[in-house]
């Protein structure tokens, strides 16, 4: 059975219509280190991903992705001219690693921060207890409720 994540995008770096329009792409650019291990060691083929937009005017869930392949290196790690290039890291010993989402949909009804903090439903997700975090796990009841609510 599929997982349910929670990536979290902004979305005038990238948002859910550039996944749209690409149709795939490589999730890069995370510099965290628990968000990278449950990338490299939680995330798998086939789970679920709602994209969350973040930092922008109305915060929200706006789509849905899914994992096509895990244990893919993160290039830009290895690209100066990159924001996220990282001089420690080498070909040989890559820090970063990532996967890659194919794009299955927006959500009809954007789901807004202020709305999944209002909800009892929500009080345990990790987007209300620990907002920081850019990888997030989503319960199967979270995830219900969320497709309810965006659908």
């Amino acid at each position: 059975m599929p997982q349910y994540w929670l990536f979290k995008t902004e979305p005038d770096e990238y948002s859910i219509d550039d996944l749209a329009r690409e149709g795939e792409c490589l999730w890069e650019g995370i510099r965290n280190y628990q968000a990278r291990n449950r990338l490299r060691d939680e995330v798998e083929v086939g789970d679920l991903v709602f994209i969350y937009h973040s930092s922008c005017a109305v915060p929200a869930v706006v789509g849905l992705a899914e994992v096509t392949a895990t244990g893919c290196v993160d290039d830009a790690q290895f690209n100066a001219q990159s924001p996220y290039y990282d001089s420690k890291s080498t070909r040989e010993a890559p820090r970063w690693v990532t996967v890659r989402v194919r794009y299955r949909e927006h959500l009809p009804n954007a789901i807004t921060l202020k709305d999944i903090k209002s909800r009892k439903s929500f009080t345990d997700m990790e987007l209300v207890t620990r907002a920081r975090l850019s990888i997030q796990h989503v319960s199967q009841k979270e995830a219900d409720e969320l497709l309810k609510q965006g659908k």
